[in-house]
């Protein structure tokens, strides 16, 4: 088994990589420098790094990196700076999911590839009925039209959602959707809805970023769990915040 793990070396990522590793899965990490990778996660020899970006590599060399790749996790996200927020590109998640998950149908795989997209509470999935407050709506809106990650973790899950959908026999898809990420040092009970519970604006969970990751893990790897969750976007709280 091999996973390509892309936004591996940002906060939630790096301790997706790390999960992995430990469970003695093959991992494939891109990255922009592989300096940003802890040196116990470096010395794995299960561990390959390709330093780089998804948008900068072509369509050859996609195909080549999602090739023997059993699943796909993406942790890919904007810095929180303002040329990060606002600079190019601006569809980073959107447009690497797209390239991705038509790499993998380039290749023509045996058996259907996962990919994992974490993704936030603050989106809605649109095949639910998913209550939502006018004052809820309203700022969702603002958000969407001053703050360009935003759209882009929208629209990366709609790609999965509406374009690969349900029934596509190279790629199937879940995307996880934390709440309010803090840090924490160690995986801890977690619940896992298939909408959110509370309000991601006006009553927001906590969920840890080693928990997101260790359920991203289990969803690449583990079959009776995928099978629970594909197709869908689970809401991923920490025990005590659902």
């Amino acid at each position: 088994m091999s996973v390509l793990v892309v936004g591996a070396s940002g906060a939630t990522g790096r301790l997706l990589v790390e999960n992995l590793l430990n469970h003695g899965v093959a991992v494939k990490a891109v990255v922009r420098s592989a300096e940003r990778l802890p040196e116990s996660v470096l010395s794995n020899p299960l561990l390959t790094v390709i330093e780089g970006s998804v948008l900068d590599f072509n369509d050859t060399q996609l195909a080549d990196l999602v090739n023997g790749c059993s699943a796909i996790a993406s942790c890919l996200g904007h810095n929180l700076t303002f040329r990060g927020m606002y600079g190019a590109p601006r569809k980073l998640v959107t447009d690497s999911v797209k390239r991705l998950c038509e790499a993998v149908k380039v290749n023509q795989p045996e058996q259907a590839v996962r990919f994992v997209l974490m993704n936030t509470s603050g989106n809605r999935n649109r095949d639910l009925n998913e209550p939502i407050s006018f004052g809820e709506r309203l700022v969702v809106g603002l958000i969407r039209a001053l703050v360009p990650p935003h759209p882009d973790n929208e629209q990366a899950a709609d790609y999965l959602r509406t374009q690969i959908g349900s029934k596509d026999e190279a790629v199937e898809w879940v995307a996880v959707r934390p709440d309010s990420l803090i840090n924490e040092d160690a995986v801890s009970e977690y619940e896992i809805h298939p909408s959110p519970t509370r309000s991601a604006i006006f009553d927001p969970g906590k969920t840890s970023r080693i928990n997101v990751a260790d359920f991203m893990a289990r969803l690449a790897t583990e079959e009776s769990l995928w099978q629970q969750w594909k197709g869908q976007m689970p809401v991923i709280y920490n025990q005590g915040f659902a």
